[in-house]
């Protein structure tokens, strides 16, 4: 009995409208003929009753059937629009209020689809443009390195011609010690240029461990400048009594300061000074290196990290790979670095926090 007078669907909501009213009809007008008034006026009232009996149906068709129809257009017309900020408002326990909650659980499915083949388009577009970088790379890359190449196969390629042609013992001992000379620059030049590009790419990743900074420092330094006996400037230096420990890849930090001291080592003017700094600031270690001599163009400051980059003034040849390398390790930790001018002179110099 229950489901037979349940108001669960559309038809049947119909159905109980158009028999009700029709019950009310008939008795409405039974009422009306029975009542002590003159005809006429019974009828105008049985007429005026049926009006409101009329707009009653009609608002109950309207509530029932009408109104969801139009959200549920209106969601259409959204959902065919791409347009899936507002739900489809019905809320009737019938095929009207399921046809709403399937509408509403297919705008959300789009809208997470669509989201992800926006985030899938992202990617792809970012997965595009890193792969015409490294294309961009591998081109830059291979027009670099037959750039550099020209000059040492050129070389080797005229002394071994001489050998082939000279018959004095001494002159062929000195062009073969060229032509050994020529071939491991070319190899370091090779060497070093892979080494930048697996940094860049990420084929290879840091090992930090916990170290003493400046008995490193110390040690690097007497390395590369105390221990040198060709030296033809004065060396300063100002490092800290007690030990100071840093967390990073000694390796790779051993390949920044070789880098950096041996470009102030090249650049500084003959009996200038060149000196060693390292200061403790605020839980950070303030590393820099000095040499006196020219000073740096500012519009060439930025373009000293580049690779290849040389200055055509400068007194002597390099790869024009070292300060890359430099930049590249210490951007891969996040670690502050630059270069200055100073009254007479160029500092190189980098921070990095202090572990206790």
């Amino acid at each position: 009995m229950k489901e037979q007078f349940s108001l669960r669907t559309v038809r049947k909501k119909i159905i109980m409208i158009s028999k009700i009213a029709g019950i009310v009809l008939m008795v409405s007008y039974l009422i009306s003929t029975r009542l002590p008034l003159e005809e006429d006026v019974s009828f105008l009232l049985w007429i005026i009753f049926v009006i409101l009996l009329t707009l009653m149906i009609d608002y109950l068709l309207g509530r029932f059937i009408s109104n969801p129809i139009s959200k549920i257009c209106e969601m259409a017309h959204r959902a065919a629009r791409l347009d899936f900020s507002q739900p489809c408002r019905v809320t009737s326990k019938d095929e009207f209020g399921e046809l709403a909650d399937n509408l509403n659980k297919m705008s959300e499915n789009l809208q997470d689809t669509l989201e992800k083949l926006e985030k899938a388009n992202i990617q792809l577009e970012k997965d595009v443009q890193q792969e015409r970088k490294l294309l961009g790379e591998r081109k830059e890359l291979t027009d670099r390195l037959s750039h550099e190449m020209k000059t040492p196969i050129g070389v080797i390629r005229a002394y071994a011609e001489g050998i082939q042609d000279e018959t004095d013992e001494l002159k062929r001992q000195r062009y073969s010690e060229i032509i050994i000379s020529e071939t491991e620059r070319m190899g370091m030049l090779i060497e070093t240029l892979l080494d930048l590009s697996a940094l860049e790419n990420g084929a290879v990743s840091l090992m930090p461990e916990r170290f003493d900074f400046v008995e490193f420092v110390e040690t690097i330094a007497g390395r590369l400048l105390i221990d040198m006996p060709e030296t033809d400037f004065e060396l300063q230096y100002e490092l800290p009594e007690q030990k100071v420990f840093v967390y990073t890849d000694k390796q790779r930090m051993e390949q920044v300061l070789d880098n950096l001291i041996v470009n102030a080592k090249k650049n500084v003017s003959p009996k200038g000074i060149l000196r060693l700094s390292l200061v403790e600031q605020d839980n950070m270690l303030h590393f820099s290196v000095y040499n006196q001599g020219t000073s740096i163009p500012p519009e060439k400051l930025p373009k000293i990290w580049e690779k290849f980059y040389r200055d055509k003034n400068a007194k002597y040849n390099g790869s024009g790979l070292g300060l890359a390398i430099a930049a590249q390790i210490l951007s891969m930790q996040d670690l502050e670095y630059g270069a200055e001018n100073l009254s007479d002179g160029v500092s190189f110099f980098f921070s990095i926090p202090i572990i206790k």
